[in-house]
């Protein structure tokens, strides 16, 4: 596939945060940050300022600990809001306002027109202190691509570096969005941003559809963690962008230990099927898979685990065959017989039908077992 010209702006510090329930420290913000910057995210968005003196100061701290990533924060089109985000020292803020004619009707009881005019002000007010300043349209996925078009080219006329299109509800399928962006990046004279929430499962692929449409800056969060549904996946994202278009300027090694952290702080498990950062997203326990791959893992492994900082792992269950019991049996120091790995494969069937977990412990147990019978 074609290289695409994008860049990543990790969403995790302030939408992952408003996953019910959660609430980072500073400093268990500050160490997500910092794991985000060693990966190499291009942005971090760390907060929304203007919510509490605690949230502003988390921002300043961030924006001032030396890190290479640029550090964004979110600000309504309101100048208390964009005053607050200058105070902080970020590289970037993201200017939003509603869009479509059903957030307008009911948030802001004007005129859509109003609303716009206002916006620029603030967007121009933002330009004349020095900040990078992003455009954004929420529910722009309910709002009609004219007027979207007339926002983001008045946005950018006013000083505006970027416009952002979000999927404020998750409302989009793949096809959609690809459809929307194409026309906006054709007909916006500037870099177009996408925000996918996860609300029909299609978060992680709207977006990279999105960047095969001419999106540039991605939104993501770790583990997908977000509002509802959550957004689109960092690791999803990150992990299509190598393989499918050969992105390698990241460091992807960090991957799972940022994962875990995330889940750490925000408690909020991450399933274990889920992929890339999942427990089982590189276990394997078919008999003819495992078979295959001791052969070459590419028989029925396309992502690499190594490339995350993971592990491949063959598992055993009812589904296994002699070949993965010997080479299992054989990574753990013991020589048995075919006879002897036919009766662990027997025992190991039985105990797996029963819903026992066969870890190593019960492996050796079975070996044990069956060794000293003879």
């Amino acid at each position: 596939m074609e290289q695409l010209n994008v860049e990543i702006c990790d969403v995790t510090l302030r939408d992952g945060e408003q996953t019910p329930g959660v609430s980072f420290t500073c400093d268990e913000k500050l160490d997500i940050a910092g794991k985000l910057d060693m990966i190499g995210i291009d942005v971090i968005e760390s907060g929304f300022p203007v919510v509490s003196e605690d949230e502003r100061r988390c921002v300043k701290t961030i924006a001032g600990a030396g890190l290479s990533s640029r550090i964004c924060c979110l600000a309504r089109a309101i100048r208390a809001d964009v005053e607050c985000a200058i105070s902080c020292d970020v590289d970037m803020v993201s200017i939003f306002i509603a869009t479509s004619e059903l957030h307008v009707k009911h948030k802001y009881k004007k005129p859509r027109d109003v609303v716009l005019a206002n916006a620029l002000e603030m967007v121009e007010f933002a330009k004349d202190h020095g900040l990078e300043v992003r455009f954004a349209a929420e529910d722009a996925s309910r709002t009609e691509l004219d007027f979207l078009e007339k926002m983001y080219n008045e946005g950018i006329e006013h000083g505006a570096d970027l416009v952002s299109y979000a999927d404020t509800v998750g409302f989009l399928t793949p096809m959609e969005i690809y459809q929307n962006i194409k026309k906006l990046a054709s007909s916006v004279d500037g870099p177009l941003c996408i925000h996918c929430h996860n609300d029909l499962g299609f978060a992680s692929a709207n977006t990279i559809t999105a960047a095969e449409a001419g999106a540039f800056q991605l939104h993501t969060t770790v583990n997908g963690i977000g509002e509802r549904a959550g957004n689109a996946a960092l690791e999803e994202v990150m992990a299509t962008l190598y393989l499918k278009h050969d992105i390698d300027r990241y460091d992807l090694s960090h991957i799972n230990t940022l994962s875990h952290m995330v889940s750490e702080y925000s408690g909020i498990k991450v399933q274990k099927h889920k992929a890339v950062v999942g427990e089982h997203a590189f276990a394997h326990e078919s008999g003819i898979h495992i078979a295959a791959m001791i052969e070459d893992n590419l028989t029925y492994e396309f992502v690499p685990p190594e490339l995350f900082g993971r592990e491949r792992r063959f598992l055993l269950g009812k589904h296994s065959g002699k070949k993965a019991i010997k080479h299992i049996v054989e990574n753990y120091g013991y020589d048995l017989t075919d006879g002897q790995i036919m009766r662990v494969l027997e025992e190991v069937k039985s105990k797996s039908q029963g819903k026992c977990c066969i870890t190593r412990e019960v492996l050796c147990s079975i070996i044990r077992h069956i060794t000293e019978e003879e």
